[in-house]
C-alpha cells in the first residue's frame, strides 16, 4: 500500500513552505519516524518525518509548497534489502621483531588526555567556522590552554572565508533563490522602518566588574552549573531589572491601545546558516543567571542545527542582539515588530577613560538602544538604558534589583 506524506502545517497563519533538501534519496527504505526532508517556513525550520516504514518515493523534489500537499509517498508493502553484504577477507599482516627490546609502554588513560594549547574543541570549532575566526586568532582559557566555547562566542573579529569570495577577473553572476524565511525577515525589517518612529540612543559600558567576576568564578559556575558563565546573562539580568521600572519599554502597540506586560520574555538573536532567528526566553524575570545560560545555550544551539520550534520563537516583549561577536563596534539595531525596543550589544575594547580625574585604560563597550518613539519618550529610553549600564557596572546590585545592598540595609 502506497501511504502519502503531506507537508505539516508550521503553525497558524503559515499557508505556504519551501522545501529545503531531501535528506533521503528516491527509492530508499526508511523507517518509521526517520527524518525524510527539511521544509523551510517564513519562521522556522522544520522536518517532515516518515509516518510508516517502507520505499520512499519523491514527487516534489524542491520548492514551494502549500500546507497539505502531498510530496512524497511511502510503499509499506516493500521490504528493506536484508542481504548480507559480502565479507572483506582478512588481511595478513607479517609481524616484524622489534630490533631492540623496549620496556611495556603505560596504557594512556582517557580522562587524562591533555590538549595541545589552542586545540579547539568541537562546539568551539564549530562556532569559529561559523564566524570564519581562526584558531589561531583565539586565546584559549580552558585547561592546557584549550579553547572553549565561551572562547569562540567571544571571539572578535570576521575573516573572509578562502576561495568562497575571491575574484576571478571574470564577469560571471550566480543567482540564487530567497529562502522563505529571508524573504519574511526581508520584509518584516522594511515594514519596521516604513510603520514605526524608530529611534536610537547610545551609552557606554565598564565591563571591568563582569569581567573581574566571570574570571573569578567561571571553573566554579561550571563545576555546579554544567554551563559555562557568559556575559548575556548578565545583560539578560539587567535588562529585565529595567524593564520593570520602564514598562513602556516592554511594551506593545494594538491599534490605538498601548499593552503592557507583566512579564520580560526575553528573545535573543542569533544568526544561523539559514539566517537571523530570535528564540526566546520565557519568563526571563523570575530566571537565575544560570538558568539563563542553559536556556540561551539550548535555544541557540536548536536554531543553528534547525531544529527550533515556531512555539519557541513566537512573542517576545524585548529582544537582546549582539554583534559584538562579529566585531561590531556600534550599530542601530532594528525594532523585531510587534515588539517596541531592541538592546543591541558590541564588541570590549580597551579604551582610555577618565576616572576620578584620572585616565586609565578599561575595556568598554558600547549599546545602542533602538525603540519606536510612539509609545517609548526620550526619558524612558535614556533612563532605561542608563538604569542597564548601572546595574551591569556594579553586578551586586543584579542581587538587590535596582537598590544598592546598603540602601536596603538602610531601608531607604
Amino acid at each position: 500500500m502506497k501511504v502519502e506524506m503531506q507537508v505539516p502545517s508550521p503553525g497558524e497563519s503559515i499557508t505556504e513552505v519551501e522545501i529545503s533538501r531531501w535528506l533521503k534519496n528516491d527509492g530508499d527504505f526508511v523507517e518509521k519516524d526517520e527524518e525524510l526532508a527539511e521544509i523551510d517556513s517564513d519562521k522556522a525550520t522544520l522536518t517532515l518525518n516518515s509516518e510508516h516504514s517502507g520505499i520512499l518515493k519523491i514527487i516534489v523534489q524542491s520548492g514551494t509548497v502549500k500546507v497539505g500537499d502531498v510530496v512524497c509517498t511511502i510503499d509499506t508493502d516493500a521490504k528493506a534489502d536484508v542481504r548480507p553484504k559480502p565479507e572483506a577477507k582478512p588481511v595478513q599482516i607479517e609481524k616484524v621483531p622489534d630490533p631492540m627490546p623496549t620496556k611495556k609502554s603505560t596504557p594512556v588513560v582517557e580522562s587524562e588526555k591533555t590538549y595541545a594549547s589552542g586545540t579547539p574543541s568541537p562546539a568551539a570549532a564549530k562556532i569559529l567556522a561559523e564566524k570564519n575566526v581562526p584558531a589561531a586568532q583565539v586565546v584559549g582559557t580552558g585547561k592546557d590552554g584549550r579553547i572553549t566555547k565561551m572562547d569562540a562566542m567571544l571571539a572578535k573579529g570576521f575573516v573572509a572565508p578562502e576561495n568562497k569570495t575571491s575574484f576571478n577577473s571574470s564577469r560571471d553572476t550566480e543567482r540564487q533563490k530567497m529562502t522563505a524565511l529571508r524573504k519574511k525577515v526581508a520584509q518584516r525589517l522594511v515594514s519596521v522602518k516604513n510603520e514605526t518612529a524608530m529611534l536610537t540612543t547610545f551609552n557606554e559600558i565598564d565591563m571591568s566588574e563582569m569581567m573581574a567576576i566571570r574570571k573569578q568564578y567561571k571553573d566554579k559556575f561550571k563545576e555546579k552549573h554544567g554551563v559555562n558563565l557568559g556575559f548575556m546573562s548578565f545583560f539578560t539580568k539587567a535588562v529585565t531589572e529595567a524593564l520593570a521600572l520602564f514598562p513602556a519599554v516592554n511594551g506593545q502597540i494594538d491599534g490605538d491601545e498601548i499593552i503592557y506586560h507583566k512579564y520580560a520574555d526575553v528573545g535573543i538573536a542569533v544568526s544561523t546558516p539559514k539566517g537571523l532567528m530570535v528564540p526566546v526566553l520565557r519568563n526571563a524575570e523570575s530566571m537565575s543567571l544560570a538558568d539563563i545560560e542553559g536556556g540561551i545555550a539550548a535555544l541557540a544551539a536548536k536554531a543553528r542545527d534547525g531544529k527550533i520550534t515556531v512555539e519557541e520563537l513566537n512573542g517576545g516583549t524585548f529582544t537582546i542582539t549582539n554583534g559584538g561577536v562579529f566585531g561590531s563596534m556600534m550599530s542601530t539595531p532594528i525594532i523585531n515588530p510587534p515588539q517596541v525596543a531592541i538592546l543591541g550589544m558590541h564588541n570590549i575594547i580597551e579604551r582610555p577613560v577618565a576616572i576620578q580625574g584620572k585616565v586609565e585604560i578599561r575595556p568598554m563597550m558600547y549599546v545602542a538602544l533602538s525603540y519606536d518613539h510612539r509609545i517609548i519618550d526620550g526619558r524612558e529610553s535614556v533612563g532605561f538604558l542608563v538604569k542597564v549600564k548601572e546595574l551591569l557596572e556594579n553586578p551586586v546590585k543584579l542581587l538587590f534589583g535596582s537598590k544598592h545592598p546598603h540602601e536596603i540595609l538602610l531601608n531607604l
